[in-house]
């Protein structure tokens, strides 16, 4: 399958926590350095994620916002 994504980090998934409806996955992508993916409840029970699994983080994005702030 081709992907639009440039940004791909193959890592190892390092804790998976479900909430009510988000779920936050860990990805150690090179040690000691981790992200963290927040996907939808369902999505990470459909993709079977846990500990230990090798996983690729595909990161891609259309906007990026940054906060300027200007003090006296």
């Amino acid at each position: 399958m081709e992907l639009s994504a440039r940004n791909q980090l193959k890592g190892k998934v390092t804790g998976v926590e479900l909430g009510a409806v988000m779920a936050n996955i860990k990805i150690e992508v090179a040690d000691p350095n981790v992200i963290t993916a927040v996907i939808t409840k369902e999505s990470a029970e459909r993709l079977g994620l846990k500990e230990g699994d090798d996983v690729t983080a595909l990161i891609k994005s259309t906007e990026v916002s940054t906060e300027v702030i200007i003090g006296k």
